[in-house]
C-alpha cells in the first residue's frame, strides 16, 4: 500500500488485503505464523512453515506489498514483522469484524481435515460463525453439545470443529490485538440453552 495514501484509497486498499488473505490459506498461514513470532527471517519461515525458500520469498514478498507485513531492510538478513489487521463489516445493521484470528483459522484449514470439510461444504462464512462459538466454548462458557447445535452442523462434526477452532483461540488470544473485537455468541445467546 501507498504510504501517503488515506481515507478512502487506504480503507479499499486493507478492504483487498484481508480479502486476500481470506482467499489464499497459504498467505494466511505465514501471515499468523509471523504476527505469533513478531519478528522472522526467512529461515525462520522456512523451518516454522517447511515451505521452500523461493515460495517464503514470493509470499513475504506479497504480503509485504499487500501492507500485511512489514521488511526491515537495514540488516544484511532481512527480518519481517507482521501489520495487525481488522476490518469491520455493517449489512443491514448487523456487524461483524475480521480479525487476525479469522485469518489464522483459515489459514490452519488445509492442515485440519475438519477445518478444511467445514470451509468446503459451508464456506468462510460458517468458519466465521463457528469462531464465534469457540471463543465462549475455549473459556468454558459455552458447553460443545449447545455450540454445535446452534451451528447447525451435524453434531459429531460441530464438535470436532469446535475443538480444532479452540487451538486456534488459544494461541490467538494473546497475539490478537483485536481479539476482543470477535464477535461473541454469548452476546446473542443460543436459542435455548440445555
Amino acid at each position: 500500500m501507498s504510504k501517503a495514501t488515506g481515507g478512502p484509497e487506504r480503507a479499499v486498499n486493507g478492504l483487498l488485503s484481508v480479502a486476500r488473505l481470506l482467499e489464499e490459506p497459504r498467505l494466511a498461514r505465514l501471515y499468523t505464523f509471523v504476527l505469533r513470532n513478531e519478528e522472522v527471517t526467512i529461515d525462520d519461515v522456512t523451518d516454522g512453515l517447511d515451505i521452500p525458500r523461493t515460495t517464503a520469498y514470493s509470499d513475504t514478498g506479497t504480503l509485504v506489498d499487500l501492507g500485511a507485513l512489514t521488511r526491515d531492510d537495514d540488516q544484511k538478513t532481512h527480518t519481517y514483522g507482521a501489520i495487525p489487521i481488522t476490518l469491520t463489516a455493517t449489512l443491514d445493521g448487523d456487524e461483524y469484524t475480521v480479525t487476525p484470528t479469522l485469518i489464522a483459522a483459515f489459514g490452519r484449514a488445509p492442515h485440519d481435515q475438519d477445518l478444511d470439510l467445514l470451509l468446503e461444504r459451508h464456506g468462510l462464512g460458517k468458519l466465521a460463525a463457528a469462531l464465534t462459538y469457540a471463543v465462549p466454548y475455549a473459556d468454558g462458557e459455552m458447553s460443545e453439545r449447545v455450540a454445535a447445535r446452534e451451528l447447525g452442523l451435524q453434531y459429531a462434526f460441530g464438535i470436532a470443529v469446535l475443538q480444532a477452532l479452540r487451538d486456534v483461540v488459544l494461541t490467538m488470544e494473546s497475539v490478537d490485538p483485536y481479539f476482543g473485537d470477535i464477535q461473541d455468541a454469548r452476546e446473542q445467546g443460543p436459542n435455548s440453552e440445555d
